[in-house]
């Protein structure tokens, strides 16, 4: 194993590498990006835990609270209106169905032509020069 093996990469420079080798790069890509995540998770909440101890994000809380109830009171009024939205939806019926039908079909047109394409072009050729060899054998 070479020394570069043994050495633990941070998140981006593991992100880099990912990006720039196409053997590991989804491994590589996948686990840089959920490193910076939690890195930068960590440092939110540090920055978070510093401004609580601070004071301020306890008054942010405490609007955040009052709107959360806010929010919780025209929820439980868009619920009680439910049945009557669900009754004017089923009155009009949309034809998503038959859009989404059209849109699969195109979908797997274009893939046999793209496949036909490919398949055609992994063929080889016929070679203008003659066989080496007797088509016919003679008897």
């Amino acid at each position: 194993m070479s020394l570069k093996a043994d050495v633990r990469l941070a998140p981006r420079q593991r992100l880099a590498r990912g990006l720039k080798y196409t053997a590991v790069g989804p491994v590589d890509v996948t686990r840089g990006v959920v490193g910076i995540g939690v890195d930068s998770t960590a440092a939110t909440a540090a920055a978070l835990r510093k401004r609580y101890r601070s004071g301020q994000l306890r008054k942010e809380l405490a609007a955040a609270q009052q709107t959360l109830a806010q929010e919780l009171t025209a929820a439980q009024e868009l619920v009680t209106g439910l049945p009557q939205t669900l009754q004017a939806r089923r009155a009009k019926r949309r034809r998503r169905p038959l859009v989404i039908a059209g849109v699969a079909a195109a979908v797997l047109a274009g893939g046999a032509v793209a496949f036909s394409i490919v398949r055609r072009s992994t063929q080889p050729e016929p070679s203008p020069l003659p066989p080496s060899v007797e088509v016919t054998p003679k008897p």
